[in-house]
């Protein structure tokens, strides 16, 4: 596997978390909260039907809520964490 693998599929959680799989059968976890900060228009997401929307962008390069809220695959491999610790 070369790069960042593509995202296969993607699921809401409690606390506005993602879990997230990728290519390879990796899977982890994504935490939209601390996004609010540095990017206010994601507080948005604090709507739970909002919230719940997400889908897996065509080709699995990110993730995305509506035409105005996304993530690249790259912001949630990189910032996202696994159990193992």
């Amino acid at each position: 596997m070369q790069g960042i693998p593509r995202i296969k599929s993607v699921k809401p959680l409690d606390n506005l978390c993602l879990l997230v799989n990728f290519e390879g059968d990796i899977v982890k976890k994504y935490d939209v909260k601390k996004l609010f900060k540095k990017f206010p228009f994601f507080k948005g997401l604090e709507s739970k039907p909002l919230f719940n929307l997400v889908k897996v962008d065509c080709g699995g390069f990110g993730l995305s809520w509506n035409d105005n809220l996304d993530l690249s695959e790259y912001e949630v491999w990189e910032n996202g964490f696994t159990d193992e610790k």
